[in-house]
């Protein structure tokens, strides 16, 4: 990441993005807006606020250090996806029972492979090989196995309900079971552990030697912060239609829209793991990666969960066998290139060759 300014002022064009983006908003829900010209002002305005929302994490994380900084982010990009896949099922009735499962599918393959995959090969390919802490990894990911295998895999072999579904029961377990698991990883990761999560000695760390910004500037990141991601979601949610019609026109299945969709709300998180990447700063990466990927399961499913008891909808949970073997593979060479504590271009390709094929095999299944 660059160094934080030393003003007490955040910079006008990030004050200004949430701004526009909520402008866009409301214009279209109190005058309508249709055409090309208007879907390119909402494309614009998400964009704006995606790189607002960096910064203002930025400022957040360099004021209460690592790694609470990067779960600023991740928590509240989830906590905003999963309002936004409630708001849907609610409205989208039984025909929604699969849309958790697709997004949160999505967002496990964006972050493993595309996420963590380019972060190690631009990260490789400027400083050659970059270190992180192994510890803080392996929880990560042994967290995250775990969670993604009793929610999106065991549910096709049990046989209380045929189908890839749990009974109600066993729902309710796997949600208890899901918050048990993200909470007990939080509390290891901001208390009782937290030198896991530090960057590895001998990395570049700029941030260290730059002043924080003050109390005052760092909340009123906060609340810009949860402003843009709120914005990026609703004009990504508005944008959804446009981008479907196209999926359709260009002959492509109607699951592609969930994989555009679930990038653009994780394009906050991408970009921040990104500029980490290239300032040597692959800890901070993959703190935001995995962190990401283990609140947007490990929190979506319990409250889809919640939903599906309150209202009677069976939820499809248990992935097809071309979805499981991918996210097997995914899991299996992730804990093989993040086994060593050192990463090279190499486990970079890796992994943007499985991302590749996930989206080739979504495009043409």
């Amino acid at each position: 990441m660059n160094p934080m300014p030393r003003s007490s002022a955040l910079p006008l064009w990030s004050l200004l993005a949430p701004l526009v983006g909520w402008v866009l908003l409301c214009s279209m829900w109190l005058w309508g807006g249709s055409g090309g010209l208007f879907v390119a002002l909402l494309a614009t305005g998400m964009l704006a606020c995606v790189l607002a929302a960096v910064h203002h994490a930025e400022v957040i994380a360099h004021r209460v250090g690592e790694p609470y900084g990067t779960l600023v982010l991740a928590v509240a990009v989830t906590v905003i996806e999963v309002a936004l896949i409630v708001s849907l099922m609610l409205t989208g009735g039984p025909a929604t029972t699969a849309l958790a499962r697709d997004t949160v599918f999505a967002a496990v393959m964006i972050i493993l492979n595309g996420m963590v995959g380019l972060c190690m090969l631009v990260g490789g390919s400027r400083f050659g090989e970059q270190r992180f802490g192994l510890y803080g990894v392996s929880a990560s990911l042994a967290t995250l196995a775990a969670i993604a295998v009793l929610t999106l895999v065991l549910p096709n072999y049990t046989t209380t309900v045929a189908g890839p579904f749990y009974s109600v029961g066993q729902l309710g377990f796997i949600a208890v079971v899901s918050l048990a698991l993200y909470g007990t990883f939080v509390l290891v990761q901001t208390v009782r552990h937290r030198d896991y999560f530090l960057p590895a000695q001998g990395t570049a760390d700029e941030d260290a030697h730059a002043e924080p910004p003050s109390v005052r500037v760092a909340l009123a990141s906060l609340g810009l912060l949860l402003a843009c991601l709120a914005a990026v979601v609703l004009l990504a949610k508005s944008l959804a239609p446009a981008i479907e019609a196209a999926v359709l026109r260009a002959g492509a299945p109607l699951a592609v829209v969930g994989v555009i969709i679930a990038a653009v709300v994780l394009l906050p998180e991408g970009v921040a793991a990104l500029r980490a990447a290239r300032a040597n700063r692959l800890q901070t990466s993959l703190n935001l990666a995995l962190g990401s990927a283990l609140a947007s399961i490990g929190l979506t499913i319990p409250a889809v969960a919640i939903v599906s008891i309150a209202t009677g909808w069976t939820l499809t949970l248990g992935l097809d066998a071309k979805s499981s073997i991918l996210l097997m593979l995914s899991l299996l060479v992730a804990t093989l290139s993040l086994g060593t504590g050192r990463t090279t271009v190499l486990q970079g390709v890796v992994h943007l060759v499985i991302f590749a094929t996930y989206l080739f095999t979504t495009l043409f299944p």
